[in-house]
């Protein structure tokens, strides 16, 4: 038995698609993740019925939301770095643009978050590439050799929890990228303790 593949959207209804889900970031970012699903119509221009038409829940919303905001603002960081020819460089660029998307869209994180469309699939598409480069940048010398697969998620979820401990839209993740990238580079790091193995969540990333 084969599955159809979905039927692209008509490009009136693409418009909708795409205006809802901006409408839903923007308004998460002015009134924060509790905002309602009608207030996102009514920013959107759009009725009721053609916001559940594409979005019959905040679930699905908010998941797409996440997914223009990583669309617009990481994978064109992702598609750098993998071209530039310094590792560590790439490696940078693509945890500062994760830090700054994190900041930027905080409450839609937060509402995300709330709704339970923070899943492992969300992450792994930034996460793959981290961990890609993390790999160059040992072959290369430029950082620590003890690094395990698993230690760049969990550097990236360290670095963007740390913003619901400040204003996410201060200066003040910059300091802590920086103590991170100190800890990343070979020059007088002490040896690691054993890693631990993952907890895996069925469904969940932990951001």
């Amino acid at each position: 038995m084969t599955t159809e593949a979905p039927k692209p959207l008509r490009a009136d209804a693409a418009r909708n698609f795409d205006r809802i889900v901006r409408a839903a970031r923007e308004i998460y970012a002015e009134r924060g993740p509790d905002a309602q699903l009608d207030e996102i119509a009514r920013h959107a221009g759009v009725g009721n019925a053609t916001l559940y038409r594409h979005f019959p829940d905040k679930t699905v919303l908010v998941r797409a939301a996440v997914d223009q905001a990583f669309d617009e603002e990481i994978a064109p960081a992702i598609e750098q770095a993998l071209s530039d020819d310094d590792p560590r460089r790439g490696l940078v660029t693509v945890l500062e643009a994760t830090l700054s998307m994190a900041a930027r869209e905080h409450s839609t994180l937060a509402a995300a978050r709330n709704a339970g469309a923070m899943t492992a699939e969300a992450g792994s598409r930034s996460f793959e590439s981290l961990i890609l480069l993390a790999r160059r940048a040992q072959q290369a010398g430029l950082i620590r050799a003890d690094l395990v697969p698993d230690d760049m998620p969990r550097i990236v979820v360290m670095l963007v929890s740390l913003l619901w401990t400040m204003d996410p839209h201060s200066d003040g993740r910059q300091r802590y990228l920086a103590l991170v990238l100190d800890a990343l580079s070979p020059d007088a790091a002490s040896p690691l303790p054993a890693a631990a193995p993952p907890l895996r969540l069925p469904g969940h990333w932990p951001l």
